[in-house]
Formats: C-alpha cells, sequence, structure tokens
C-alpha cells in the first residue's frame, strides 16, 4: 500500500520534482509574506483602521483580486494546461508563438478595461464600497486610491502570462519571487515617498502600480535568461487563443470565489461602522501568510504535474499525486489554523498594536482572524482538488461550484452581518469555502478522477490529533506570558517566538512520534535528483 509521501508510478520522478518545486515555491512565498508583514506593521503604525486605511484597502482591493484571479488561479489554470500540451506536441517555438499571441490579445483587452473603469471609477466604488456614498471624504480618497492603483491590472496580466510560461519549463523560482519586488516597493514607498504627501495612502497607492512594473521587468529578463523572448505582435483571436479565453472565464470564477467572497465582504463591510474594512484587512493578512505559502505553492506546482500524468493517461499516478498533495497541504495548515484560533489576540497585539492601531482595533481584528482561520483548511483543499479538473481541461464544474459558494456568501452575509458585524462577515467566507471544499471533492469522487486512500485518512486524523495537543499547550503559555505578550518594546516578540518554537516543536516532535509524518522521508525526496 501507498504511504508517507512517495508518489509511485511511472511518474515518480516528476513526484520528486513536484516536492522540490513546493519547496521553491512556498520558500519564496514565505519571503514575500515576512516583508509583507512588514510593510503591514509599517501600515497599522501610519494608517490606523480610520477612513484613510478603508479607502486605501478599497483601492488595494480591486488589482489584488485580479493578482489572485491571474497569478493564482484563472489564467494559470487555463494557459498552463495549454502551453504545455503545445510543448509537448509541437515544440517549443510553436508554444512560444502561442504565448505572443495570448499576450498582445490580453494586453488589448486589458489596456481598454482598465481605461473605462478609470472614467467610471465614481460609479464602480459603488461596487465596491456602496457604503462610502455617505461619507465623501472617505469616497473621494477611495476613488483617487483606486485611480493609482488599477493599472496594476496590465502589469500582473504579464507577469502571470510569463510566470506561466516559466513553470511550464519548470522554472519556478523567479515567478514565486515577484512579490518580493511588490513589498519591497510599497515599504520604499511608505519610508520614502510618504512623508512628502498628504497622506501616507498617496504614496501606497502610486506604490502598487510601479510595484507591477518591477515586477514586469523582473519576468522579462528571467524571461529571457531562460531562452525566451516575447514579441509583441498585432492583437489576433487565433483558435488557440479562442479557447484560452474560453477557459479563462470560468476558471477565474471557479478558482477565484474565495477572492470573489472577499471583495463582497468587503463592500458589505463598508456599511458597517467605520474600520470594518481595515478589521477584516488585518486579519485576511495574517491568514495569507500560511494560505501562500502552502495552499499557493501546492497548486501552483500540482497542476503542470496532474497535467502531464493525466496527458499521458496515468490515472492512478494522477489520484496518488493529488493525495499526497492532501497529506502534505493538511500537514501544514492544521496546526497553522489551530494556533490562529488558539491565541488570536496574543498575534494581533504583537503584530499590529502600535502608533494609530490601539487596543480596541487588537480585539475587533482578533475576532474576524478567528473567524478566517476557521476556513483556513478548506482554502488550501480547494487549491488541491480544483487542478484535478483543470488538468482535465474541465473549467466548466469549478464555476458551477463557485457560483453556489457565492450565493451562499451573499446569504450569509446577510444573515450573520447583523448580529455579528465585521466578524459575521469572515465567518461567511470561511463557511462558503467549506461548501465549495465539499462540492468539488464529492465531484470528483463521483467521477472516479480521486478516491482518499488508507494512508491519507489515517495520517490526517493523526495530524489533526496533534494540532488539538499544540493548542492545549499554547493556552497554556499564552497565560504564563500574558504580561510579556502585551507588553511594549522587544519583550513581546520574544515572548511570540518562544510561543510558535515550543508550539513547533511540540507539533513536529507528535507528529514524527505518531506518524503523522515522517520528515526523514520528506527531506530525503526533496534533496533526491529525479531519474534521468
Amino acid at each position: 500500500p501507498k504511504s508517507g509521501f512517495h508518489f509511485s508510478g511511472s511518474c515518480y520522478s516528476q513526484g520528486m520534482s513536484f516536492l522540490r518545486s513546493v519547496a521553491t515555491v512556498g520558500g519564496y512565498t514565505l519571503a514575500s509574506r515576512i516583508l509583507g508583514f512588514v510593510r503591514d506593521l509599517l501600515i497599522a503604525a501610519s494608517l490606523g483602521a480610520g477612513p484613510v486605511a478603508d479607502a486605501f484597502f478599497v483601492a488595494l482591493q480591486a488589482p489584488n483580486l485580479f493578482r489572485r484571479l491571474f497569478a493564482e488561479g484563472a489564467f494559470s489554470a487555463a494557459f498552463v494546461p495549454l502551453f504545455s500540451a503545445e510543448l509537448a506536441r509541437t515544440g517549443r517555438n510553436p508554444a512560444i508563438l502561442f504565448a505572443e499571441q495570448a499576450l498582445s490579445v490580453l494586453l488589448a483587452s486589458l489596456f481598454i478595461l482598465v481605461c473605462l473603469v478609470e472614467i467610471a471609477m465614481p460609479l464602480a466604488m459603488l461596487i465596491f464600497a456602496p457604503g462610502f456614498r455617505d461619507e465623501p471624504q472617505t469616497f473621494h480618497l477611495a476613488v483617487l486610491f483606486t485611480r493609482l492603483t488599477f493599472p496594476y491590472l496590465l502589469f500582473v496580466s504579464l507577469v502571470s502570462l510569463m510566470g506561466g510560461v516559466l513553470n511550464s519549463f519548470g522554472r519556478f523560482a523567479a515567478a514565486a519571487a515577484t512579490p518580493i519586488l511588490f513589498n519591497l516597493v510599497l515599504i520604499a514607498a511608505l519610508v520614502v515617498v510618504a512623508p512628502y504627501t498628504p497622506n501616507p495612502g498617496y504614496a501606497l497607492a502610486g506604490g502598487v502600480t510601479i510595484a507591477g512594473l518591477a515586477q514586469f521587468l523582473w519576468l522579462l529578463a528571467s524571461c529571457r535568461r531562460t531562452g525566451v523572448s516575447f514579441r509583441l505582435r498585432r492583437p489576433k483571436l487565433t483558435p488557440a487563443v479562442g479557447k484560452l479565453l474560453r477557459l479563462m472565464l470560468p476558471a477565474a470564477i471557479g478558482a477565484g470565489a474565495a477572492q470573489v467572497n472577499q471583495v463582497i465582504s468587503t463592500a458589505m463591510a463598508s456599511l458597517l461602522v467605520p474600520g470594518s474594512i481595515s478589521y477584516l484587512f488585518y486579519a485576511d493578512r495574517i491568514t495569507q501568510l500560511p494560505l501562500g505559502v502552502i495552499g499557493v505553492a501546492l497548486g501552483t506546482a500540482l497542476l503542470p504535474l496532474l497535467s502531464r500524468q493525466i496527458a499521458a493517461g496515468e490515472g492512478e499516478a494522477a489520484a496518488d499525486s493529488q493525495n499526497r498533495s492532501l497529506e502534505l497541504g493538511m500537514l501544514l495548515i492544521l496546526p497553522a489554523a489551530a494556533a490562529l484560533l488558539a491565541v488570536p489576540d496574543s498575534l494581533v497585539a504583537v503584530l499590529f498594536q502600535r502608533g494609530a492601531f490601539g487596543a480596541f482595533q487588537t480585539v475587533a481584528t482578533a475576532h474576524a482572524l478567528m473567524a478566517y482561520a476557521v476556513g483556513l483548511p478548506a482554502f488550501v483543499l480547494i487549491k488541491v482538488l480544483v487542478p484535478g479538473f483543470y488538468a482535465r481541461h474541465d473549467t466548466a464544474t469549478p464555476v458551477r461550484i463557485a457560483l453556489i459558494s457565492i450565493a451562499a456568501n451573499i446569504g450569509l452575509n446577510i444573515a450573520l452581518m447583523r448580529p455579528l458585524g465585521h466578524t459575521g462577515l469572515a465567518l461567511a467566507v470561511s463557511l462558503a469555502a467549506w461548501l465549495q471544499t465539499g462540492l468539488l471533492g464529492f465531484v470528483l469522487l463521483r467521477r472516479g478522477h480521486w478516491r482518499p486512500d488508507r494512508p491519507l485518512v489515517r495520517r490526517l486524523v493523526r495530524t489533526l490529533g496533534c494540532a488539538l495537543a499544540m493548542v492545549a499547550v499554547l493556552l497554556g503559555l499564552a497565560h504564563l506570558l500574558q504580561g510579556d505578550l502585551t507588553a511594549h518594546g522587544p519583550w513581546r516578540y520574544g515572548a511570540m517566538g518562544l510561543m510558535i518554537a515550543v508550539g513547533g516543536g511540540v507539533f513536529m516532535g507528535l507528529a514524527q512520534w505518531s506518524g503523522a509524518a515522517r520528515l526523514q522521508e520528506i527531506t530525503t525526496q526533496l534533496r533526491r535528483r529525479p531519474a534521468g
């Protein structure tokens, strides 16, 4: 029987490459998320959770939505399987020609879209944040900031295409490193430029588009080092590009339901008390650290692997790859979710409570963080399950499931926002994600494309037990270190570092002892090079 993190069949060497690809993407994403926290610490200290912060976070929401849909969702889901198939069937040059044709059509279409949205931004703001209508100053700032951030959509689209090309060639590092540039530019804008602007929101909003330009130039150079030089061609809707566009639209809905739900929650939060959008943003930023490192890394590396295995007719190997990805994802995300549920107040206080961000904002953000943590495992499961459809060129089924999830989220928002406020909005996103996860798994099971094997079930149960034991330890430590966690100065960082180290050590030790994970197996396979 299969066990551990072994990949079986003729794609064994691909499994080893997959684990190394996950480590590569996850490592760069971790570095990016750490820089993102530095960025968010500076934003929290400068803006707090007031009208300017709400306006900027709405302005950041629009390009961030498209970044997640394109860089981590629709474009990769549609483009990578088509480009990989073209590369295998016709060779390098015809595949690059297809990429150039896709780039020209995408660039022309999005340029028109950006121009139209820039002109109609006051009307668009009624969709992004309808509650700002009653706050003229906040509404004006949100319109201005979003006009500054929205051109980022052009650059992130080009970055997504070039990243898809590099990923198809098995080069994941350059594309995974692009978010690091984004955070560095925004940190520089906040530190260097913000003192010379009316408020820091102006510097941050302008920095978003400049960061997109930096990411584009970085990946353009990376592609040239790989031997891929893009030519800008006249836009032409070829059959291959038409197929790409037909796959992209449903893929955007299917892979981006969580992001669409987040936008809906932000719009609903604009109807609540000022600061509600900011509480949701700061809580979401914390959950994005484990989600980005684990979920995005698994989804990015899994799609090319499944595409190759399914194209080769190796259905059993594809199912095994998906099971091992689920094992690895839950091994990493369950302790993270448990920790966020156990000590949210301490974590938010240490990370954000300074300057304009006070104790009241800490409590409000911690409530939202707990609600998001409920859905954290579901967000990762979606990242692992959706490639099982896209690798088979089926984007219609995830769309139908995503639409159900979005409808459920809207209903839950309406039901929960009055009694629970912004916390109810966060909880609605989590519950909708679990519904989407259940439906995706059910359809894959019914079609025979995936079936959880015995090692997967056994290790999931053991991983959950280890996570619960870790929670007990964290609660005890939080009680003992309560004074240090709320103190000012470096003591609270040391106390939080101690909690993370002890909690992580307890979980890893129990996982090794119980057989939830064999760390030696994982490290051995990460170091092993594929045969041939």
